[in-house]
C-alpha cells in the first residue's frame, strides 16, 4: 500500500467543473520548489493545463517562495512541464480541442516521496448545476447532523 499526502487541493474546480477523466502527472521542479510544496506553500486556484504538441504544462500555480532559497529571481507562478507519456498528451489534446472541454489540475501530492499531480479533462457547470451542488451538500450536511444527534 503506498502512503499519499495530499498538499494541496483545487476545490474550486470540483465546484465549477464537471469532472471528465483524470490523469496523474509528475512534475518538473527545483530544490527549492520542492522544499516550498513539502511546506504547503503552494495554491492552485486558478491554475490550468496547456497541452502543446508534445508537452503539457501547468500554468498560475502559485509556489511561495522558501524561506531559504538563494534565487534573486524567482517567479512564484512560473510555467512548470508536467511528466506525461504521449498517449495522454494526445488524448488531452484532442480533449482541449473540443469545444467545452479545459484541462485544470484537481490536487498536488506527495506519492513514494514524489510530487505528483492530478490533472483532469472538464466542462464548465452551468449555473443550476452549481446550485444543485450547493443544494445536496446543504442536505446531505443536514441528515447527517440529524443522525448524528440520534
Amino acid at each position: 500500500m503506498t502512503s499519499v499526502k495530499v498538499i494541496a487541493k483545487n476545490k474550486k474546480a470540483f465546484f465549477d467543473f464537471e469532472i471528465i477523466d483524470k490523469f496523474e502527472a509528475g512534475i518538473i521542479l527545483n530544490g527549492a520548489e520542492v522544499k516550498s510544496i513539502r511546506h504547503g506553500n503552494v495554491n492552485l486556484k486558478g491554475s490550468y493545463v496547456l497541452v502543446t504538441e508534445n508537452a503539457a504544462f501547468v500554468n498560475a500555480m502559485h509556489v511561495g517562495r522558501y524561506e531559504n532559497a538563494t534565487l534573486s529571481d524567482y517567479d512564484p507562478t512560473a510555467q512548470r512541464k508536467l511528466l506525461l507519456n504521449l498517449k495522454e498528451i494526445d488524448k488531452l489534446r484532442r480533449a482541449e480541442s473540443d469545444s467545452g472541454l479545459t484541462v485544470v489540475p484537481l490536487d498536488l501530492y506527495l506519492k513514494k516521496g514524489l510530487i505528483k499531480m492530478t490533472i483532469a479533462i472538464v466542462r464548465g457547470k452551468k449555473q443550476y448545476d452549481k446550485r444543485q451542488t450547493v443544494k445536496k451538500r446543504d442536505q446531505d450536511r443536514q441528515i447527517n447532523r440529524i443522525m448524528k444527534n440520534r
